[in-house]
């Protein structure tokens, strides 16, 4: 397999998606090999690449089973649970707290009272 082309950002020929333009049009690569690459120059650090696929030969995206949605309700109410106090806190809990806010912070709750 020889090099893929290089395109500059927003220079791509049509035809070509990356992941994330896919997906909103309802398709997934599917398996095929990476098209092209995408960059966009920045100043401090490397290139911020992207890979492209034809979307010819893009796939539907796969439908939701039952299942699925049962793991994807369960995962999304563990980040709501906070592990302090148990309740859901109705916001994901952040990971630099690791708990909800009033657990977090339990002096600043008295002072807002």
């Amino acid at each position: 397999m020889g090099a893929i082309p290089v395109y500059s950002w927003r220079l791509a020929p049509e035809g070509l998606a990356t992941v994330r333009q896919l997906r909103a049009r309802g398709l997934r690569p599917g398996g095929q090999d990476v098209a092209a690459q995408l960059e966009r120059r920045r100043r401090r650090r490397g290139p911020l690449v992207a890979y492209l696929y034809e979307i010819d030969n893009a796939k539907p995206v796969r439908p939701m089973t039952p299942a699925k949605w049962a793991a994807v309700t369960k995962a999304n109410a563990a980040r709501r649970t906070c592990p302090q106090c148990g309740r859901d806190a109705g916001y994901v809990i952040p990971a630099s707290l690791g708990m909800c806010v009033p657990c977090a912070y339990p002096d600043d709750e008295q002072r807002a009272a």
